[in-house]
């Protein structure tokens, strides 16, 4: 296990630390030289099954970055395809279902998880990454809507014709859909929490594709039933989509203790839209690395500013590292934060 305090669990919980932590979402991965010597060619899903490449993968950018955590090397996918559910991930594209959920009997293609059974390698990875880390792991799975939109549409989607017609035209049929998900979701999590992660992050990448009435009806419940599920363990729980600035609020009940924040919305508004009790995470945009560190750092000096020094804030892009990005800037952006992050004196209020 990470040894010392850590300013990134601390900022979960928002309490005062001496700097702002950061760390990256796709931190691993193919803008890493390293990564792409490593890995070759193959599913990303066979690597994953491997616990010491899996393993390494994680550790790399934590090397190379020094950021102020780790996450695991993994895909929202792995617990259902371990389930036998039918489900690819293809380069450049992301998770295809070929054969889609169309029906209540498709609902018997997700028995429980049972994760020491189907998911041993994702646990063996987490349990070497305790013993070799230095900062906290993150622990992750995809949110149902998220997760539930793959199996209905077969892949990803522009509008999610399909999934938002099951949602309005068999409710019935959805929300034992997404149940099933929270169920496999929530045994994936508390099992990578036992084998070591120190925080889980919740991915709900397209929950920005739902009216404010849709997410409440359609994602919300089944996400708090995963969110409440991991109340006794006591870790930090973040809870992160894409585009999501209209339904910010609504990402942020009991049971969340980060919200992440995309690019789109900066972080004082994202404060004034979910109060003053969740931490933030976010939310420099990762194309903007892409035009060097100079730009980069203008715009990660923004988004110090746009948290106000308050405590509650990790330092994040607004989504995933994008694959041509120079591992250098992201070197240097770790650094620039870590320089010039303060947050105010301990004690102080993360209202103030």
């Amino acid at each position: 296990m990470h040894a010392g305090p850590s300013p990134f669990l601390a900022a979960c919980r928002s309490e005062p630390v001496e700097r702002v932590p950061v760390w990256f979402m796709r931190q691993a991965g193919r803008s890493l030289p390293e990564y792409r010597a490593l890995r070759g060619d193959g599913s990303i899903l066979d690597a994953i099954r491997h616990p010491e490449l899996a393993a390494e993968i994680t550790l790399q950018p934590v090397r190379r970055y020094g950021v102020d955590a780790a996450i695991l090397f993994s895909d929202i996918v792995v617990p259902v395809a371990a389930l036998g559910v039918g489900v690819d991930v293809v380069p450049g594209r992301g998770p295809v279902v070929p054969e889609p959920f169309r029906s209540a009997s498709d609902l018997g293609r997700l028995r429980p998880l049972e994760p020491e059974l189907d998911t041993p390698y994702v646990l063996e990875t987490v349990r070497i990454l305790s013993r070799e880390l230095d900062v906290p792991l993150i622990g992750f799975a995809g949110a149902p809507f998220t997760v539930a939109s793959y199996l209905v549409e077969g892949g990803p989607s522009r509008d999610f014709a399909r999934t938002k017609a099951l949602m309005h035209t068999e409710p019935a049929l959805w929300a034992s859909l997404v149940g099933k998900l929270a169920d496999v979701a929530l045994a994936s999590l508390r099992s990578q929490v036992s084998a070591g992660a120190s925080a889980v992050q919740l991915f709900d990448s397209w929950a920005g594709s739902l009216t404010r009435g849709e997410y409440s009806r359609f994602a919300l419940p089944a996400t708090r039933q995963i969110l409440d599920g991991l109340t006794d363990l006591g870790v930090p729980r973040i809870l992160f989509g894409v585009g999501t600035g209209e339904i910010l609020d609504l990402m942020a009940p009991p049971g969340v203790d980060v919200v992440g924040v995309d690019w789109r919305v900066p972080l004082g508004a994202a404060r004034a839209r979910v109060g003053p009790r969740p931490a933030l995470q976010g939310n420099l945009d990762p194309a903007i690395c892409l035009a060097g560190f100079d730009a980069a750092a203008v715009e990660a000096r923004r988004v110090l500013e746009e948290a106000g020094g308050r405590p509650g804030h990790v330092f994040n892009l607004g989504h995933g590292v994008l694959p041509g990005t120079d591992p250098d800037v992201l070197a240097r952006i770790v650094e620039l934060v870590h320089d010039e992050g303060r947050t105010a004196a301990a004690g102080a209020g993360i209202g103030s």
